[in-house]
């Protein structure tokens, strides 16, 4: 591609046809609502296009599935075969969620789909790759355990190979599985690795696996978006419960994210708000993978306005009008605040991120502003206001940590029995978590 070719494509009037997108995906971008590239579509399909291998480096919420989907399905088109591509993801509802939208994409010219994650039945994975789909979708763990004990599986036909959101996946000390799937899948190939922050682990990741690649970078540096506002809360520590109640009383009706830094924690605040009247669901490692994809489900169609979530759903999840993030508990990793607020104020909308912080997190607000090169704002609010609350917020407390005992006295009684798992969330049905994905399906219908 000339450079005067590559300036077109970056005008900002771009179309997918005008960076190169063949009619039918087109077509299923319009279905889907994406009407013109974000910018890092724009800037990285065209390269991938012509067989590049690809850096993304962007925002999160910048639609960087999209941009790694779209050149991958064309090439399908143009050479249809079964294990085409592999999508490596750092966490299961991730991978949900990026098989969803190959599907959407590719549903005109007959994509097939598998996703192949831990916590889930193996046999029914090992049935769906018997079936040699064109797209895995996966977290490296369980990769790793099909191309050792799957008979007659694996990836020796692998024309792409996409790490998304690269610097989670080598956070999370995935890094020898995938040296050992790199050993495995042929050398010839096109390699994408997208990331919203370019770390020392990515960049020999990178030396590693890629030919030549083109850096297409949309955000040099750490950064949240123009549309969202954010705020702080500053109260002491005691105060926290019924800073959050109060918090969600004034800003009832709107779909809300709450992070807490533990899985114990995310089931605790789920427990007290709903004694409240406050309809919240939890979302958390320890949860199984049905009821995490259930739970991801009610609050996606807004059966739930409220998750109460550990960094598990921190990254990556593309959960349509988000309006209020709360960081309960100030992330420790400023990075980590990033992607939090990242779920909300998504392709161009606007939203709300409010932290709470304490007389233990002064300095961990200082770093963030720091990072992210601007001052919060405090969040108006009355402390009058909110004090009234604290009789009723207390009787939830002992409620909670009642109910919460019970909970792990009877996931202690199961595990004993072999029944594992625990039963934090009766609302949340098998069935519900069928509802989440086509790929989802699937893998459990065997």
């Amino acid at each position: 591609m000339s450079s005067d070719e590559g300036d077109g494509a970056a005008a900002a009037d771009a179309t997918f046809a005008s960076i190169g997108v063949m009619p039918q995906l087109c077509e299923a971008c319009e279905k889907l609502g994406f009407k013109a590239p974000t910018e890092i579509q724009r800037d990285s399909i065209p390269w991938a296009l012509q067989g590049r291998d690809v850096i993304g480096l962007a925002q999160t919420g910048s639609g960087k599935t999209v941009a790694f989907a779209l050149p991958i399905l064309q090439a399908l088109w143009d050479n249809p075969a079964p294990l085409f591509a592999c999508v490596m993801a750092p966490t299961r509802e991730l991978a949900y969620q990026i098989s969803e939208t190959f599907e959407a994409l590719g549903a005109g010219i007959g994509a097939r789909c598998a996703v192949v994650v831990g916590g889930m039945d193996m046999i029914s994975q090992q049935i769906a790759l018997s079936k040699r789909p064109h797209v895995i979708v996966c977290t490296p763990g369980r990769l790793q355990d099909h191309l050792e004990n799957t008979k007659g599986f694996s990836l020796r036909t692998l024309k792409y190979l996409v790490m998304d959101e690269a610097d989670r996946l080598l956070d999370m000390d995935f890094g020898p599985k995938i040296d050992q799937i790199l050993r495995v899948i042929p050398r010839e190939r096109n390699t994408f690795l997208f990331s919203a922050t370019m770390t020392t682990k990515v960049a020999k990741l990178q030396r590693a696996s890629l030919t030549n690649p083109v850096k297409v970078e949309v955000s040099s540096k750490y950064s949240t978006v123009d549309k969202l506002q954010q705020y702080y809360m500053f109260f002491p520590f005691k105060h926290k419960d019924c800073y959050l109640v109060w918090l969600l009383n004034e800003t009832a009706g709107q779909s809300t994210i709450v992070f807490s830094r533990t899985c114990n924690e995310a089931l605790r605040i789920s427990l007290l708000l709903r004694s409240l009247g406050i309809e919240a669901i939890p979302l958390h490692g320890k949860l199984s993978m049905d009821k995490r994809l259930g739970a991801l489900n009610k609050f996606k169609s807004g059966a739930r306005k409220v998750l109460i979530a550990t960094d598990v759903a921190s990254r990556g999840l593309d959960i349509p009008a988000v309006d209020l993030v709360v960081n309960y508990d100030i992330p420790s990793f400023s990075k980590d605040y990033i992607h939090r607020v990242g779920r909300t104020a998504r392709a161009g909308r606007a939203g709300r991120a409010v932290s709470f912080v304490t007389q233990y997190d002064v300095e961990l607000l200082q770093r963030i502003e720091q990072v992210i090169g601007k001052k919060l704002d405090e969040f108006p609010g009355e402390k009058d206001a909110v004090m009234v609350l604290q009789e009723r917020v207390n009787e939830a407390q002992r409620m909670a940590a009642l109910e919460h005992k019970e909970i792990m006295a009877k996931a202690g009684k199961g595990k004993k029995r072999g029944r594992g798992g625990n039963d934090d969330d009766k609302q949340i049905s098998l069935s519900e978590a069928k509802k989440i994905s086509k790929a989802g399906k699937r893998s459990r219908r065997q």
